[in-house]
């Protein structure tokens, strides 16, 4: 079998030194649509180094490292990247990450579960600089396919909606260009900016990073609900559901709670359709 999950799980974790700056933190949070408008000083923490704030999302990107990638040619797993789809994403805040810093990152294969018709990789960086940890990120990776061998199934996480109206709701533009801007933090899939690879992949067009989406939403929480406080944010998961395209709308719903915020992401053009659920965004309390 092309995975092997024991041999996977077992293998020792991989080390890197990453490093970043402001301009990286601004170049994320302008792919992520921030700066509009331009001169709003709720959108300044995101572009002007004299007052910049770090999107915790930002984790997912740090140091242009595709821990997704490196994860997949992990021991044990040999497996065909036309069979493989980014399935969901969680990261867990340790402390706000710094505008600049250094760090190092520790990957491996978390776990390996048998969903039948496919299996999924859960891939764990885990960074940390001299003063301590700073964040855990998780990306479930979906292999189909490579399912059936009799492994443990692994937690089903569906996140049921609350039975009400959301608080609140918001729409955010995607621009024409989003994708080719989005990239230049470390994704350089060509499915994002080359209309025949689109093509070969069974789209019309070039898609939006689900990791573009990912950031948008939260950004759209941190603004709406926790009044811009992004040392707020202990954590934050999604499900990826379905795809974006470059000059859609997305609608985002959400619901706040104790502790918590939920959320639900659709496009406004096609009768919102779904594209991220089970979308959770957990608080630490009040400084």
């Amino acid at each position: 079998m092309p995975i092997d999950a024991a041999k996977a799980v077992a293998a020792e974790p991989r080390s890197a030194e990453i490093g970043w700056g402001h301009k990286d933190v601004q170049l994320y949070h302008l792919g992520l649509g921030a700066g509009t408008p331009a001169t709003d000083p709720d959108e300044l923490r995101y572009t002007l180094e004299s007052r910049l704030h770090v999107l915790p999302s930002f984790a997912t990107v740090a140091g242009a490292g595709m821990g997704v990638v490196g994860g997949l040619s992990a021991p044990g797993i040999d497996i065909n990247l036309a069979a493989v789809l980014h399935g969901g994403q969680s990261i867990t805040l340790h402390r706000p990450i710094p505008v600049q810093g250094r760090a190092v990152t520790t990957s491996r294969v978390a776990a390996v579960h048998d969903k039948g018709k496919a299996a999924v990789l859960i891939l764990r960086s885990e960074a940390a600089d001299d003063e301590g940890p700073l964040w855990t990120s998780d990306a479930q990776i979906y292999v189909r396919g490579e399912g059936g061998w009799g492994g443990d199934r692994g937690p089903s996480e569906r996140l049921e909606l609350p039975e009400r109206e959301p608080d609140r709701i918001v729409e955010r533009p995607i621009r024409e260009d989003q994708a080719l801007l989005y990239r230049l933090s470390g994704d350089w899939n060509p499915l994002h900016a080359d209309p025949e690879f689109a093509k070969l992949a069974g789209f019309d067009r070039p898609i939006l990073h689900g990791l573009c989406t990912y950031g948008m939403t939260l950004k759209a929480v941190v603004d709406t609900v926790l009044g811009g406080d992004v040392a707020r944010v202990r954590s934050y998961r999604t499900r990826f559901a379905g795809v974006v395209f470059p000059g859609e709308t997305l609608r985002v719903r959400m619901w706040a709670g104790e502790g918590r915020v939920q959320a639900a992401v659709t496009v406004v053009e096609r009768d919102d359709a779904p594209v991220l659920a089970d979308t959770l965004v957990t608080l630490a309390e009040h400084s």
